[in-house]
């Protein structure tokens, strides 16, 4: 399914600039000058090129038939594809992108079914990024475990066949930057040791505003790769292991109860830097339930707090993580289409209401519409059995909610293709 390219507006080409000779230099070697002429004279045409690093420029000194031109030209910028209207995902982790083999299966439903989008790992649970990058900041951080050398090649290759590309970042769960930090990783509040959750995975305190500026860096970086939008996973406290036993060493007296106020900044941290400045689409993923609580669940989530900070919100309302009695479902994975077609009509109310709400900023306000919400779908057995039926089942109660975007997850990349439109 083809899109419609777009470069970004403060991505243009800067003109060919010509710099001459002055007449002062002229006169004052004049005897060098015309000894260069003559000698280029006998041998032209002869073209010298110098390059060198200016950022995304390059320059190019030639010396062509007596005339010396300074040229100043631009690297390829990656053209980008429109977000789409209708957004049809599913999901590639570090290590499938960096499968040939693998990942040209997934590639060949999007062709051939009504997917229409691709959600790539930039940076998984582990940590690591997934692509090579010579900058200082990221590169320290380079997985050696999981991801592609020809990341940039590759998403090249997609937006050819019109596949829009979303980059995944998972951000405060992240073991490699915590252990290389420990002084703002989430610590344990009997020895200050780095903390673990119950699968032993380390986290960032939320509050580390070190932190934050490597998440736009690594974000930047990967715009530049030419990933269309920039999917944020992991914006939380944790939600599970020793929790009687942890401390937040930057954030601690504010995560008391104001754990959704830590959060909002960061989401306006980001908003700022990447929507305003970078005019790089975004997108958030929450827990499923933040779209019926009205509390931040002891992790930070608000959708409220989050809606006018991203330019998507996509709550993870898969069936399986519900707990037993849910709305008065003995067990939610009985419930398929009830459970997402509630928890999704609950977050398309609260958007439309928010976006109408007197008590709203309107600034805030005219940012916030349920065309906001996606839903992610769960393609994966876990407490029950997720087959053609199920998963349909799943994106039809999304329609049915108002909301027609959805992303689907599978941790194996293994989809149920049936349950897909050709």
């Amino acid at each position: 399914m083809s899109q419609k390219f777009k470069q970004k507006t403060d991505m243009k080409k800067t003109p060919q600039t010509i710099h001459k000779l002055s007449n002062k230099n002229h006169y004052t070697y004049g005897s060098i000058a015309i000894g260069m002429l003559l000698l280029v004279w006998f041998v032209a045409p002869i073209i010298f090129a110098t390059h060198y690093d200016s950022g995304q420029k390059k320059k190019d000194i030639i010396l062509e038939n007596g005339v010396v031109r300074d040229v100043i030209r631009e690297e390829e910028i990656p053209m980008y594809i429109e977000t789409p209207e209708q957004v049809k995902t599913i999901y590639m982790t570090s290590c499938v992108v960096g499968t040939p083999s693998f990942r040209e299966e997934l590639v060949r439903i999007a062709e051939t079914t009504e997917i229409n989008s691709i959600i790539i790992d930039i940076k998984d649970y582990s940590g690591g990024i997934s692509f090579n990058t010579n900058n200082p900041t990221l590169a320290p951080y380079v997985s050696d475990r999981c991801g592609a050398g020809d990341m940039k090649e590759f998403v090249r290759t997609l937006h050819e066949k019109g596949i829009y590309v979303i980059g995944r970042i998972t951000v405060f769960q992240d073991p490699i930057y915590a252990m290389a930090h420990p002084e703002i990783a989430v610590q344990k509040a009997s020895d200050r040791s780095v903390w673990s959750d119950n699968k032993g995975i380390h986290f960032v305190d939320p509050g580390a505003k070190p932190f934050w500026d490597y998440v736009v860096e690594l974000s930047r970086e990967s715009h530049r790769l030419g990933f269309d939008e920039l999917n944020f996973d992991y914006i939380r406290y944790p939600s599970d292991g020793p929790m009687k036993d942890i401390y937040y060493p930057v954030s601690n007296d504010r995560a008391q109860g104001n754990k959704k106020e830590v959060l909002r900044d960061f989401f306006v941290y980001l908003y700022e830097e990447l929507n305003v400045k970078e005019d790089i689409t975004t997108s958030a993923d929450l827990f499923g339930m933040t779209t019926t609580n009205t509390d931040d669940l002891n992790i930070g989530q608000y959708l409220e707090y989050t809606l006018p900070y991203f330019d998507y919100v996509a709550p993870m309302v898969y069936p399986s993580h519900y707990p037993k009695g849910f709305n008065g479902w003995n067990n939610p994975n009985e419930h398929i289409y009830e459970v997402v077609n509630f928890a999704m009509q609950s977050a398309h109310n609260r958007a439309l209401d928010y976006s109408k709400a007197t008590t709203t900023p309107a600034d805030l306000a005219e940012r916030v519409s349920p065309g906001q919400l996606r839903t992610w779908i769960q393609d994966f057995d876990y407490g029950g059995n997720y087959d053609v039926s199920e998963v349909r089942a799943e994106i039809q109660a999304s329609y049915d909610a108002g909301v027609n975007s959805w992303m689907i997850w599978s941790p194996s990349n293994r989809y149920t293709i049936g349950a897909l439109e050709k």
